[in-house]
């Protein structure tokens, strides 16, 4: 173990009574929200705070169906609802402060709601504030805050027959009012690329195994790089800044384990958007660093066409945090280094990675 490397540090842990899904800082606070499911089948949803060096339970509210997702990304700062998404296939949306009862309530889906996304809100100042859910239905939605009845978009194949299970949502290219894109994984290893404002199909590859998690370096900036986990231990980032003439992104595959377990999330670094970590299905937590290369594209002299060149991943730190796989992780907006993961052993955990101004 070198000292000048970053170290990945559990700093506390909180056992809970049920099984968590997913866990998010609440915007510019000390407080961060667990979501999951009771052994009964109810939805669980603790507001939790860092408090004299132990993690607090603020409120808790037990709920019909288990929760699957949540996202603050589609909220304002003064405002800070909560989006959840849950097995009925209902999207809401919380105040903290008052759990009795959604702000918000839609039927989104017919089936369970895997994934969420938000845009427009905290964090990212252009475009207005949506909501992207992906479910088991094979239909990905996006919905308005501001228009709550019916989706703005609907993204699904032809035939019903056909669908396949959409695992993760991820928005990107929202530099300005009227850009933005959305990326979508789904269980037979396929990525799409929407843009949002055509709505055509941009870009599609298939990963040869389920894809698990999906993120963009940046959501408000052109988009830049696009990291996807699998099933298989894989963790893929394209470079999405140069679309070449065959409709490809040039892309570097990293392994993220031996054992050939499950990645279950990707999160890039807040502070940093070339550092990123990932949680196993073997209790690890994996800092990666990407590359760029001395040249992103090549020009073909002949057709003048660019194709782009893909960097290299470097292997940072990694940490057996938990017994069981880490199902969920999300970085601090504010706080370089302070993240909180949950396990499928009942566990919350708070973590800090140190080094990362270095980079």
């Amino acid at each position: 173990m070198t000292i000048d490397k970053p170290q990945i540090i559990v700093h506390l842990s909180r056992s809970l009574n049920y099984t968590p899904y997913d866990v998010r800082w609440v915007p510019s606070s000390a407080k961060f929200v667990v979501l999951g499911q009771h052994p009964r089948g109810t939805g669980a949803l603790q507001v939790c705070e860092l408090e004299a060096g132990a993690i607090k339970v603020l409120h808790e509210s037990e709920k019909q169906h288990a929760f699957k997702c949540g996202t603050f990304g589609a909220s304002s700062l003064s405002s800070r609802h909560l989006a959840t998404g849950d097995f009925s296939g209902r999207l809401a949306l919380w105040d903290l402060e008052r759990l009795d009862l959604p702000v918000y309530a839609v039927k989104a889906h017919d089936q369970l709601i895997n994934c969420l996304d938000g845009c427009g809100g905290v964090g990212v100042n252009s475009g207005p504030p949506e909501l992207a859910t992906g479910s088991r239905d094979g239909s990905v939605k996006i919905w308005d805050t501001r228009q709550r009845d019916k989706p703005v978009a609907r993204i699904a194949p032809e035939k019903a027959e056909s669908a396949r299970d959409a695992w993760c949502v991820a928005f990107g290219n929202s530099y300005s009012d009227e850009e933005r894109v959305i990326a979508t994984g789904y269980d037979n290893g396929d990525v799409k690329m929407f843009d949002l404002r055509a709505m055509a199909l941009l870009w599609e590859t298939n990963l040869k195994n389920g894809v698990c998690s999906l993120e963009f370096d940046r959501k408000d900036i052109r988009m830049n790089k696009l990291t996807a986990t699998t099933l298989d231990a894989q963790v893929h980032t394209f470079d999405v800044r140069t679309l070449s003439p065959n409709k490809e992104f040039a892309s570097v595959m990293k392994k993220d384990n031996t054992e050939n377990t499950t990645v279950w999330t990707v999160r890039h670094s807040p502070q940093n958007r070339d550092l990123f970590i990932t949680s196993g299905g073997n209790g690890n937590l994996n800092l990666y660093r990407y590359m760029y290369p001395e040249k992103r594209s090549l020009r073909d002299q002949k057709t003048g066409t660019e194709t782009g060149v893909a960097g290299t991943v470097e292997l940072l730190q990694s940490a057996h945090v938990a017994e069981q796989p880490v199902s969920s992780l999300d970085w601090h907006p504010d706080r370089q280094g302070l993240a909180v993961f949950s396990a499928f052993d009942q566990t919350v955990k708070v973590g800090i990675v140190t080094r990362l101004a270095q980079y």
